[in-house]
């Protein structure tokens, strides 16, 4: 199961992840409504502009027409029809303002309403002197002063146009460094992106993958052991089986022949050695067929500090003769379910171990205390039941192969112990753990749910 911090990890990774995706849509779809918008705004000014021209040059070319008519014909009308063209052209001149973005637009509107004023002026000159003379034409100087006003207004009216369609070019200009932003915002967000993708696959693997991966290797070391397990129990049962008989004749053979020397007889002693070899025999046989078959558990709720006590009163005056003293803490009461017998033979083999590390002149303390474990993939209120020796510690390297079955350190000893008692625990339905520091001593502790009621 995944735990509640891998879980809220990979939660705010997907959610970086899920945001810098909509971040990237959003971005781009913003990107292509300003292009679009973008290519309106050309559109709109390449028409505008194309518009001011024909407008003021059509207004312009009237107003033309219009006094160039009256100049020949005298003709009020025409005048009449002028003056109300110059009207139109300052009419336009105001709207333009607004709508101008640029300094050179509002400069050249600027000019063409002193040059339309200039031009009306003298216009309005050349009137005066129709109406002076009664009516006769006017002279082709008078005219062309006139026309030159027109012709200022006109290329005027000109410079306007070409300001306007420029300003596109800012238009363009300015669109081409926000979309130019917008690109690099749009690489940021992706790089972004990428990364946390990258920090949600690392957090994958680290928290997901890693211990699934870690867990397989265990599994699959732990199938190779207990099949090697197995095959060693067939043969140890094997031997086991085969050798004990032939030991039961030796034993029964030495104690006739014992009974037939007398007591001072140097074979005595002799036939001593050989019964402690032969015994030693029969242990190993025994622990070869315990490991081999260990017995079914037979659990019963009890006491934690049940075990450790009837421990300390059947070792305690052992150990005393080699000056290690076998001392119990105060016990909490807290209660286990685990079978009795085997659990004090686990413990007695924890404590011979430990005087074996101490050797003489030591300490071993007995104590069982409440904890908390994760049992089981889940959070279990536990009791440890501890055995803390003042021994030499483990060696790192012996520390790697401490469970593994025939290894050993002791002199004829069969490196089963532990593992046995490993199994036992196990089987149970605890866990054996250690903690050890060379020359500092080690400390066992057998690890069972509690049971309390």
């Amino acid at each position: 199961m995944i735990n509640a911090a891998v879980r809220l990890r990979l939660m705010a990774l997907g959610l970086a992840v899920g945001l810098m995706g909509a971040l990237i849509v959003l971005v781009t779809l913003d990107s292509e409504k300003r292009a679009e918008d973008v290519r309106t705004r050309l559109g709109q000014a390449d028409l505008e502009s194309f518009q001011i021209a024909d407008h003021f040059k059509d207004t312009l070319r009237y107003a033309n027409d219009r006094m160039r008519h009256y100049a020949s014909a005298n003709d009020p009308t025409a005048w009449t029809e002028f003056l109300q063209a110059c009207e139109e052209l300052k009419a336009w001149i105001g709207r333009q303002t607004p709508k101008t973005t640029t300094d050179r637009e509002l400069e050249t509107l600027k000019q063409m309403r002193s040059a339309c004023d200039i031009f009306l002026l003298k216009a309005q000159e050349l009137h005066a002197q129709r109406e002076a003379s009664h009516g006769t034409a006017a002279s082709l100087a008078e005219y062309d002063g006139f026309l030159d006003k027109s012709r200022h207004l006109w290329d005027l009216g000109q410079d306007f146009a070409r300001a306007h369609f420029e300003s596109r070019n800012q238009v363009l200009a300015r669109a081409t460094q926000t979309l130019r932003r917008l690109r690099f915002l749009v690489l940021g967000l992706v790089a972004l992106l990428f990364a946390f993708g990258a920090a949600l696959a690392g957090v994958s693997y680290r928290d997901l993958i890693a211990p699934l991966r870690i867990k397989l290797v265990e599994s699959q070391a732990e199938a190779e052991r207990n099949e090697k397990l197995v095959a060693l129990g067939v043969l140890a049962a094997g031997v086991a089986h085969e050798i004990r008989n032939p030991l039961t004749a030796i034993k029964t053979a030495l104690f006739v022949q014992r009974g037939k020397l007398p007591s001072d007889s140097p074979a005595l002693d002799e036939a001593q050695v050989l019964e402690r070899e032969v015994s030693r025999l029969d242990r190993i046989v025994n622990e070869f067929l315990q490991f081999a078959r260990p017995a079914e558990p037979q659990p019963a709720t009890i006491r934690a500090g049940q075990p450790l006590a009837e421990v300390q009163a059947l070792l305690g005056p052992e150990l005393a003769k080699t000056d290690i003293q076998l001392e119990s803490e105060e016990l909490a009461p807290m209660q286990i379910h685990a079978d009795p017998a085997q659990l004090q033979q686990v413990l007695i083999n924890l404590v011979q171990n430990a005087a074996d590390s101490i050797g003489s002149g030591g300490r071993i303390v007995l104590r069982a205390r409440p904890d908390r474990k994760r049992l089981a993939e889940k959070d279990t209120a536990v009791a440890v039941l501890e055995v803390a020796d003042t021994g030499k510690g483990i060696p790192p390297e012996v520390e790697k192969r401490l469970f593994d079955p025939f290894f050993t350190t002791k002199a004829g000893g069969t490196g089963l112990g532990l593992s046995i008692a490993a199994r036992v625990v196990q089987m149970n339905g605890g866990v054996l753990q250690y903690q050890t520091q060379v020359n500092r001593g080690s400390t066992f502790g057998i690890v069972f749910p509690r049971t309390d009621r």
